[in-house]
């Protein structure tokens, strides 16, 4: 008990950091937060535009987060300890990890929010690639509903091409509603993954035409189905 307190106030001090850090180097426009359930697990799914995009997920939220990385950041003593301080799942990539998906399991059993990226690695153009659809079985087992986040902005910000982000940027993030899991449940894996990837592409679109940008002209996007 006491040793989850001390983690929970860890993960506060550590969320409010990273706020002040947004709020330092960016300027950070907010939609939708109030999507996100406020009890109960669910699983927050974004797009992968940069190394930041766990920060600017979560920091907006009051929710606390678990967040899963590739098993290779572990490797770096900085990162490994930052990463084992806030409850960060290591996976391996190209495999089917259980250890990872048994614990990713266990914390949406204990009613935490789990924050996953299934576009598996970061954009090269600011589009938003087809998602892999191995987050389903994780809302089918624990009955947790799918929250879409799209982040805008970030691709500028810090490109996979670059080493050092820049500042200042205007950075989007938009929080869409929440899937139920009875909707969910009524398509497999591969069209929840699909529902989805059209979903988030429309959002993200909306949100550039709202901040006087070019939307993204991506040729298999198909209009969501209710």
């Amino acid at each position: 008990m006491i040793l989850k307190l001390l983690n929970r106030g860890w993960y506060i001090f550590a969320l409010w950091a990273c706020r002040m850090y947004c709020v330092t180097f960016f300027r950070m426009h907010l939609i939708g937060q109030n999507n996100v359930p406020r009890k109960g697990p669910f699983v927050l799914i974004s797009n992968h535009q940069s190394f930041l995009d766990p920060i600017f997920c979560g920091a907006p939220l009051r929710r606390q987060l678990v967040y899963v990385a590739r098993d290779t950041l572990f490797h770096n003593w900085f990162f490994r300890y930052i990463c084992c301080s806030i409850g960060v799942i290591p996976v391996k990539r190209g495999s089917a990890d259980l250890s990872a998906i048994k614990a990713m399991l266990r914390k949406l059993k204990e009613g935490y929010g789990l924050c996953l990226f299934p576009e598996a690695t970061r954009t090269a153009d600011g589009k938003i690639a087809s998602l892999r659809s191995g987050f389903a079985m994780l809302c089918r087992k624990t009955k947790a509903p799918i929250v879409p986040v799209v982040i805008d902005g970030a691709y500028e910000c810090w490109p996979r091409t670059k080493k050092f982000f820049s500042p200042w940027h205007n950075i989007t993030v938009r929080y869409g509603k929440s899937i139920p899991y009875k909707q969910a449940s009524q398509m497999t894996d591969d069209e929840l993954a699909e529902y989805l990837t059209n979903s988030m592409r429309k959002m993200l679109n909306e949100s550039r035409v709202v901040r006087g940008k070019q939307p993204y002209e991506i040729e298999d996007v198909k209009e969501p189905k209710e």
